[in-house]
């Protein structure tokens, strides 16, 4: 009668082999199976309304951040001073 039933449901998610297989050795390392992994990720952003990590670009940026940067690089390939050696930029900078 004290036992509390628990309403489940059933997620089905499609996701690539590679990172399937990576996340499955990942959560065996810590001692999961992919499950119990997915459900413990799920948990964590309930409980913290967000997702519990940023999200980072292929270069390990966030994604605001990465567009800062290439607004800064276009910035400076039009309008930056150019040299034609390290040198010349070396007697300029140390000048």
């Amino acid at each position: 009668m004290g036992e509390k039933i628990m309403n489940t449901t059933t997620l089905q998610i499609r996701i690539d082999k590679k990172t399937k297989n990576e996340t499955k050795k990942i959560f065996g390392d810590l001692g999961l199976n992919m499950s119990t992994g997915i459900k413990l990720l799920l948990k964590q952003m309930t409980k913290a309304k967000s997702i519990s990590f940023k999200p980072l670009t292929a270069n390990g940026y966030t994604e605001e951040y990465e567009k800062e940067l290439i607004k800064e690089a276009k910035w400076a390939k039009k309008y930056a001073k150019r040299y034609t050696s390290v040198d010349e930029m070396f007697k300029d900078i140390l000048k």
